[in-house]
């Protein structure tokens, strides 16, 4: 009996030959399926799910610390003596560039906001810290939102609205769903409210590399776009502005990005993994 192609050591049998089966089906019926390098096997995934766990243990020290007149160069300094502490390694430093470990976006920062000592959180802040971890050679991706003490009505909602709009997505996340399906349920959530979602920055595949594929749009249609498969690992990431969903780009240090009407953004990012019963987070 021949071993799986995935490279778990199973038998082809016992490992993907029933979802290989299930796509060939679907390619016929004109579905886009994920090519084979995207289907992470048994180990690999194993060795994920460890790595979102330390990245998960990470943002509870952000968790534990981050308060008003915290520094953002002092979120930074806490994820990497964390990181390196429970033996793993902060993806982002030096990533293409990228100066420090973590992302820390404030207000209208919409992602890649730069920690520095000159920001300086107060009351009515919101703050993403967005935070990946490379262990044992695999990587964990989440990121979390925090208010600094009271924030505006408009502040509270737009980090709840986001928040439950990951909810949202992952309560039809399923094998052989679409990729569409997350996209339409988080902008439905968002419009409702008034709120705009960014549509050129999303999620991606993740595990092995930093970004793999696919693109993770947060703004689709139901049953439109790749058909998801056990063993798919991806973030869900939908960054949402409280006005236009239009930003620019920091022309300076070519990472920041702003909203283009100075509104606020928000962004909540869970990392999963499509099982044969529906899915698993891996880091949140």
């Amino acid at each position: 009996m021949s071993t799986c192609w995935c490279g778990s050591g199973l038998p082809y049998h016992d490992c993907h030959e029933k979802s290989d089966q299930k796509l060939t089906e679907l390619r016929k019926a004109g579905e886009i399926t994920p090519d084979k390098h995207l289907i992470k096997n048994r180990l690999q995934i194993e060795g994920i799910r460890e790595a979102g766990r330390i990245n998960s243990l990470v943002l509870d020290a952000v968790s534990a610390a981050i308060c008003e007149g915290i520094s953002t160069a002092e979120i930074d300094a806490i994820v990497e003596k964390t990181t390196r502490a429970l033996g793993g390694i902060p993806a982002p430093y030096q990533y293409e560039g990228f100066p420090k470990c973590v992302c820390t976006s404030v207000n209208d920062v919409i992602c890649h906001g730069i920690p520095s000592e000159k920001t300086v959180l107060r009351r009515g802040d919101i703050i993403n810290v967005d935070c990946t971890t490379i262990y044992n050679g695999y990587y964990g991706d989440a990121s979390r939102m925090y208010m600094i003490g009271e924030v505006s009505d408009t502040a509270r909602q737009l980090v709840e609205v986001t928040s439950q709009s990951v909810k949202e997505a992952e309560a039809h996340l399923k094998p052989y769903s679409h990729l569409g399906d997350i996209g339409f349920y988080i902008n439905r959530l968002a419009r409702r409210h008034g709120f705009s979602v960014v549509r050129e920055i999303g999620g991606h595949g993740c595990g092995l590399k930093m970004h793999e594929d696919p693109y993770v749009c947060h703004i689709g249609k139901l049953g439109k776009g790749m058909v998801l498969c056990p063993g798919m690992v991806f973030t869900i990431e939908p960054m949402i502005n409280a006005g236009t969903g239009r930003f620019y780009v920091d022309g300076g240090d070519q990472w920041q990005v702003y909203t283009a009407d100075g509104s606020f953004s928000a962004q909540v990012e869970h990392m999963v993994l499509i099982t044969e019963e529906g899915f698993e987070i891996l880091s949140q």
